[in-house]
């Protein structure tokens, strides 16, 4: 007996629709419905990464300077935070935030300061050039993300928000 339930309406199959229900023609017992979230969530990852990358490129960023400008933005002042903080925040080896922070401070966005409690460590911090760009392209990419979500309803977005964080919070990892 398959598990597959059709849950989109036949005027709106999309390939995930159409590989379900190829899975249900040649394997019924297998249930699809992990294809038809995780597909889903990885193809609308793919399709709307250029968008979001756009906004980067217009402010000479790629999206991994953009990620620590943002990380120390959202800190709040004084917008400074030691290297391990910031790679243990964005889920990226020290080797990578060594190379970011190099373009950063390179083109004055970020300054590497001495820390006033551990002679060894050097803090990063946003100058305020870094300050503005950070805050100015953050706007403009959530402008962006909302653009790309005026399908759903307010509701619909809150909920999807829910589930999606629910789903988060019960997988394996931090």
């Amino acid at each position: 007996m398959s598990r597959y339930k059709q849950d989109i309406s036949p005027d709106r199959i999309d390939h995930v629709e159409e590989r379900r229900r190829q899975w249900a023609i040649e394997l019924p017992d297998v249930d699809t419905i992990g294809m038809a979230i995780l597909g889903r969530a990885r193809w609308i990852t793919l399709r709307v990464r250029p968008s979001i990358e756009q906004v980067f490129a217009r402010h000479d960023l790629d999206s991994g300077e953009f990620d620590v400008l943002s990380t120390l933005l959202r800190f709040g002042p004084p917008y400074r935070l030691r290297p391990t903080e910031l790679f243990k925040s964005l889920m990226i080896s020290s080797g990578g935030l060594t190379d970011r922070l190099a373009r950063l401070e390179k083109a004055g966005l970020v300054e590497r300061l001495p820390s006033d409690t551990d002679a060894r460590s050097l803090l990063v911090q946003l100058t305020a050039a870094g300050r503005q760009l950070a805050e100015t392209a953050f706007r403009e990419d959530m402008l962006v993300e909302a653009e790309l979500l005026a399908a759903l309803s307010a509701e619909e977005r809150a909920q999807l928000g829910n589930l999606l964080a629910k789903l988060a919070s019960g997988l394996p990892g931090d």
